[in-house]
């Protein structure tokens, strides 16, 4: 942009020249105009000065507005900058609090249910099951099920106004009836309130459908129904429960059959140690007989071995009749698997197998991706109760809060020491560091990849 524009360009020429005129005239005039033309040099000198400064004042002016302008307006950017970011952050803060919502909602919407009926098995609860529908159908058949008008004329006829009346009533009944199977045959832990609510509904909005017919659902009908749920409900967790003792009595008997047959082949291997040693014996006493001195001093010494080896076998074959005769003998075990379940999470079981390490091994099988490391390994006379007190010290420490036959908890070693060391030997040592060969393995070769 020029400082002047073309009015103001002009101008100045035209000074310009009408100044170099004067300066022709000057010359032409002489001494005696000298003066005046200086004069009106000057002055023109000075308008001309002052019009520049003006010009520049002004375009200053304009320069220093606009640069003002400019400044505003990146503030202006960048409040509105800092205010995305701000909202895009109170966005993101709000989607939290909506799914922290989302799922506390969840977890209020059903609660803890507590069993109505407590029967002992599922048999008994089928049974009851069946009651409340022979209630329903008696219900049904007795018309007991229905607030209905009974004064209905159809074409001039009561016969055929009836007849109506019941159509209308089965319509209702049945659309009811299906609607709750198909609710009933829906519930879980979690929407068992829910469900029940629905059921309750679904009879307001048949109701509403059917104010013109004068038909609706009566309230003890519907407590039937709610009933039905509820049981349905309950026999479907003893029938888990249930699943999972047999579960539990079948793994405890297949460990019975290989602890019988451990000890079965146990007894066997001692049986013909302790033949083979006794009959070594036997041939070096009748050696000892006819030996010399110096013969008779060695074969001694090898009795005395024999006896030895004796002795021991006699130990083994005493443990392994205790074994066999006491039930409850066995091995406590603590385990952990950090690969698999992390850090503070052990496994606290028993096993009555003659070598514990066994049971340890077949519980690393495929279903882990890492085998168990062994923190402590205790034999005990009453292995039973010592696994039971463990158990029930830590029992707010359970993993699985619902199927107490799950035996892993999440607590630090040192209580699971210290409870052990209550209960049962002081002595004991625990190993604080587990191996996790396999896992740590992992991770450096995952690393180099």
């Amino acid at each position: 942009m020029g400082l002047f524009n073309k009015k103001e360009l002009q101008q100045i020429d035209d000074l310009t020249n009408e100044l170099n005129i004067l300066k022709k005239e000057q010359e032409t005039l002489g001494i005696t105009n000298v003066i005046q033309a200086k004069e009106k040099i000057n002055q023109l000198e000075s308008e001309f000065n002052t019009k520049q400064i003006e010009e520049q004042k002004t375009h200053n002016l304009k320069l220093n507005l606009t640069e003002k302008e400019i400044s505003i307006k990146k503030q202006e950017v960048l409040k509105l900058e800092k205010k995305d970011k701000d909202l895009q952050q109170l966005i993101i803060e709000k989607e939290k609090n909506i799914q922290d919502i989302d799922e506390v909602l969840l977890n209020e919407s059903f609660g803890i249910y507590k069993p109505r009926y407590n029967c002992m098995n599922s048999e008994e609860y089928a049974s009851k099951i069946k009651a409340n529908r022979e209630n329903q159908k008696s219900m049904i058949k007795k018309k007991h099920a229905l607030n209905y008008f009974d004064g209905w004329v159809l074409e001039n006829s009561k016969a055929k106004g009836q007849a109506m009346n019941n159509d209308n009533m089965k319509m209702v009944l049945r659309a009811y009836n299906n609607e709750c199977d198909a609710l009933i045959s829906k519930v879980k832990y979690n929407n068992i309130d829910r469900i029940t609510k629905q059921i309750r509904k679904a009879a307001e909005d048949i109701d509403k459908l059917n104010v013109r017919n004068k038909i609706s659902i009566l309230s003890s009908f519907i407590r039937l129904k709610i009933e039905e749920l509820q049981l349905v409900y309950e026999f479907e967790c003893i029938k888990k429960e249930e699943k999972e003792a047999i579960r539990v009595a079948k793994a405890e008997e297949r460990e019975q059959v290989k602890l019988n047959k451990e000890i079965e082949e146990a007894r066997k291997k001692v049986i013909k140690e302790q033949t083979h040693y006794s009959n070594a014996k036997e041939n070096y006493l009748k050696q000892l007989s006819n030996a010399n001195n110096e013969e008779k001093e060695s074969i001694i010494s090898k009795i005395e071995e024999l006896d030895n080896k004796l002795i021991e076998i006699n130990k083994n074959i005493h443990d392994i009749d205790y074994r066999e005769a006491n039930q409850r003998a066995g091995y406590v075990y603590v385990i952990s698997n950090i690969g698999s379940f992390g850090n503070n999470i052990y496994k606290i079981g028993m096993t009555r197998r003659l070598d514990p390490q066994d049971r340890v091994d077949e519980l690393g099988d495929a279903s882990v991706p890492f085998t168990f490391d062994v923190h402590a390994m205790i034999f005990s006379d009453d292995a039973p109760k010592l696994e039971a007190a463990l158990h029930n010290s830590f029992d707010k420490n359970k993993v699985n809060m619902v199927n107490g036959r799950k035996e892993f908890f999440n607590v630090p070693l040192e209580e699971i020491e210290k409870v052990i060391k209550e209960h049962h030997d002081k002595l004991i040592e625990i190993n604080p560091l587990p191996n996790a060969e396999e896992y740590r393995e992992s991770i450096l070769l995952k690393k180099s990849i």
